[in-house]
Protein backbone atom coordinates (compact mmCIF):
# COMPACT_ATOMS: atom_id res chain seq x y z
CA UNK A 1 0.00 0.00 0.00
CA UNK A 2 1.41 3.39 -1.00
CA UNK A 3 0.71 5.64 1.97
CA UNK A 4 2.14 8.71 0.21
CA UNK A 5 -1.26 8.90 -1.50
CA UNK A 6 -2.85 9.64 1.91
CA UNK A 7 -1.57 13.21 1.60
CA UNK A 8 0.57 15.74 3.42
CA UNK A 9 -1.61 16.03 6.55
CA UNK A 10 -1.48 12.26 7.05
CA UNK A 11 2.30 12.23 6.57
CA UNK A 12 2.77 15.09 9.03
CA UNK A 13 0.52 13.42 11.61
CA UNK A 14 2.64 10.25 11.52
CA UNK A 15 5.84 12.30 11.93
CA UNK A 16 4.64 14.36 14.89
CA UNK A 17 5.48 13.01 18.33
CA UNK A 18 2.44 11.01 19.44
CA UNK A 19 2.17 7.82 21.42
CA UNK A 20 0.20 5.04 19.80
CA UNK A 21 -1.65 1.92 20.83
CA UNK A 22 -0.95 -1.47 19.34
CA UNK A 23 -3.80 -3.96 19.48
CA UNK A 24 -3.24 -7.66 18.99
CA UNK A 25 -5.65 -10.58 19.22
CA UNK A 26 -5.44 -12.96 22.16
CA UNK A 27 -6.73 -16.48 21.58
CA UNK A 28 -10.20 -16.74 23.10
CA UNK A 29 -9.90 -13.41 24.91
CA UNK A 30 -10.44 -9.68 24.33
CA UNK A 31 -7.81 -7.81 22.28
CA UNK A 32 -4.52 -6.89 23.96
CA UNK A 33 -3.91 -3.12 23.56
CA UNK A 34 -0.70 -1.48 24.77
CA UNK A 35 0.87 1.98 24.44
CA UNK A 36 3.85 2.08 22.07
CA UNK A 37 6.03 4.42 20.10
CA UNK A 38 5.77 3.75 16.37
CA UNK A 39 7.26 4.92 13.11
CA UNK A 40 5.80 4.80 9.63
CA UNK A 41 7.58 4.52 6.29
CA UNK A 42 5.09 6.01 3.84
CA UNK A 43 6.78 4.73 0.70
CA UNK A 44 6.95 1.07 1.74
CA UNK A 45 3.76 1.08 3.82
CA UNK A 46 5.59 -0.40 6.81
CA UNK A 47 5.03 0.69 10.41
CA UNK A 48 7.56 -0.32 13.06
CA UNK A 49 7.40 -0.74 16.82
CA UNK A 50 10.49 -1.57 18.88
CA UNK A 51 9.96 -3.76 21.92
CA UNK A 52 11.53 -6.47 24.00
CA UNK A 53 11.42 -9.93 22.48
CA UNK A 54 9.99 -11.19 25.76
CA UNK A 55 7.01 -8.79 25.72
CA UNK A 56 3.52 -10.24 25.46
CA UNK A 57 2.85 -8.37 22.21
CA UNK A 58 5.99 -9.81 20.61
CA UNK A 59 5.09 -13.30 21.77
CA UNK A 60 1.53 -12.98 20.43
CA UNK A 61 2.87 -11.97 17.02
CA UNK A 62 6.03 -14.08 16.79
CA UNK A 63 4.58 -17.52 16.21
CA UNK A 64 2.97 -17.01 12.80
CA UNK A 65 2.57 -13.27 12.47
CA UNK A 66 -0.72 -11.64 13.37
CA UNK A 67 -3.28 -9.12 12.23
CA UNK A 68 -2.92 -5.95 14.30
CA UNK A 69 -4.19 -2.39 14.58
CA UNK A 70 -1.89 0.55 15.33
CA UNK A 71 -3.70 3.73 16.35
CA UNK A 72 -2.75 7.26 17.33
CA UNK A 73 -4.97 10.12 18.38
CA UNK A 74 -4.53 13.84 18.97
CA UNK A 75 -7.76 15.55 19.93
CA UNK A 76 -10.15 15.03 17.05
CA UNK A 77 -7.43 13.84 14.70
CA UNK A 78 -6.88 10.11 14.64
CA UNK A 79 -5.48 7.42 12.41
CA UNK A 80 -5.55 3.64 12.60
CA UNK A 81 -3.29 1.44 10.51
CA UNK A 82 -4.32 -2.18 10.09
CA UNK A 83 -2.12 -4.92 8.72
CA UNK A 84 -0.13 -8.10 9.25
CA UNK A 85 2.67 -7.90 11.78
CA UNK A 86 5.80 -10.01 12.02
CA UNK A 87 8.64 -9.92 14.52
CA UNK A 88 12.11 -9.13 13.12
CA UNK A 89 15.19 -10.05 15.11
CA UNK A 90 17.95 -9.33 12.58
CA UNK A 91 20.47 -6.82 14.03
CA UNK A 92 20.28 -4.59 10.93
CA UNK A 93 16.47 -4.49 11.13
CA UNK A 94 16.60 -3.62 14.83
CA UNK A 95 19.23 -0.90 14.26
CA UNK A 96 17.16 0.62 11.43
CA UNK A 97 14.04 0.67 13.62
CA UNK A 98 16.00 2.27 16.48
CA UNK A 99 17.21 5.05 14.12
CA UNK A 100 13.66 5.71 12.99
CA UNK A 101 12.41 5.72 16.60
CA UNK A 102 15.16 8.16 17.60
CA UNK A 103 14.15 10.54 14.78
CA UNK A 104 10.51 10.62 15.91
CA UNK A 105 10.88 10.37 19.68
CA UNK A 106 14.28 10.12 21.39
CA UNK A 107 17.03 7.52 21.62
CA UNK A 108 15.60 4.32 23.12
CA UNK A 109 17.16 2.89 26.26
CA UNK A 110 19.57 0.01 25.65
CA UNK A 111 17.86 -3.38 25.41
CA UNK A 112 19.81 -6.43 24.23
CA UNK A 113 16.53 -8.35 23.86
CA UNK A 114 15.04 -5.74 21.48
CA UNK A 115 13.08 -6.86 18.42
CA UNK A 116 11.03 -5.02 15.83
CA UNK A 117 7.33 -5.51 15.24
CA UNK A 118 7.02 -4.77 11.54
CA UNK A 119 3.52 -4.10 10.23
CA UNK A 120 2.73 -4.19 6.52
CA UNK A 121 -0.17 -1.75 6.36
CA UNK A 122 -3.17 -2.97 4.37
CA UNK A 123 -5.85 -0.54 5.52
CA UNK A 124 -5.97 3.04 6.80
CA UNK A 125 -8.81 4.51 8.86
CA UNK A 126 -9.13 7.94 10.39
CA UNK A 127 -9.86 11.59 9.78
CA UNK A 128 -6.41 13.01 9.09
Amino acid sequence: MNLVEQGAAFAAFWQERHLCTLSTARPGAPPHAVPVGATLDLETGIARVITSGTSYKARLIAADGALVALCQVDGRRWSTLEGRAVVRTEPEQVADAERRYTARYKPPRPNPARVVVEIQVTRVLGNV
